[in-house]
């Protein structure tokens, strides 16, 4: 059955048009309906923009929201109160490129786990790159391509996203 409600959401329902477009209707509701029925896992009320694509082997939490147009693969946990600006990436495999002697196509893939956190704010155009952990309450620029672990209370940016400042001061170990 999940498969048959992540095809109709494909099909049809993923470009429909933004709630705050007067002629969205009840566009809006049912992309979250249909993402929250195929999600491995699904809080309460996810906002789901138009054109965003998850993977169903994927979890959110409660109240987040995915981004217009925006991408996320399988096996990628989104926390609870996530906001994604447009065109977010986030990815949880990578080709294989160690072998010179065979096609980097044909060498098959790695694959990660990637974690965003709860409370966290994603900007436009992101890549998140797989097996990425994003701690909680941290906020990524806009344009940021996050090649490794962001911290909790972090603001990152840059390509690489490097830690620019803390929303708060880290606790002292």
């Amino acid at each position: 059955m999940k498969r048959i409600l992540y095809a109709v959401y494909l099909i049809l329902f993923r470009h429909t048009p933004e709630d705050y477009r007067p002629y969205a209707l009840f566009f809006p509701r049912v992309r979250s309906f249909l993402v929250r029925s195929y999600l491995r896992s699904c809080g309460k009320r996810p906002r789901v923009k138009s054109g965003a694509e998850i993977a169903p082997n994927s979890s959110m939490g409660d109240y987040s929201e995915l981004g217009t147009r925006c991408m996320v693969q399988s096996n990628v946990s989104i926390g609870s109160n996530v906001i994604m600006g447009p065109d977010v990436k986030i990815y949880s495999r990578n080709h294989k490129f160690d072998r010179l002697d065979i096609p980097i196509q044909e060498q098959g893939k790695d694959y990660f786990h990637t974690y965003i956190g709860n409370d966290v704010w994603i900007g436009a155009n992101v890549v998140i790159t797989a097996g990425c952990r994003i701690g909680n309450h941290a906020v990524l620029a806009a344009g940021a391509v996050v090649t490794g672990d962001i911290p909790e209370y972090a603001v990152a940016g840059g390509v690489p996203a490097k830690v620019l400042k803390y929303r708060k001061e880290p606790a002292a170990d």
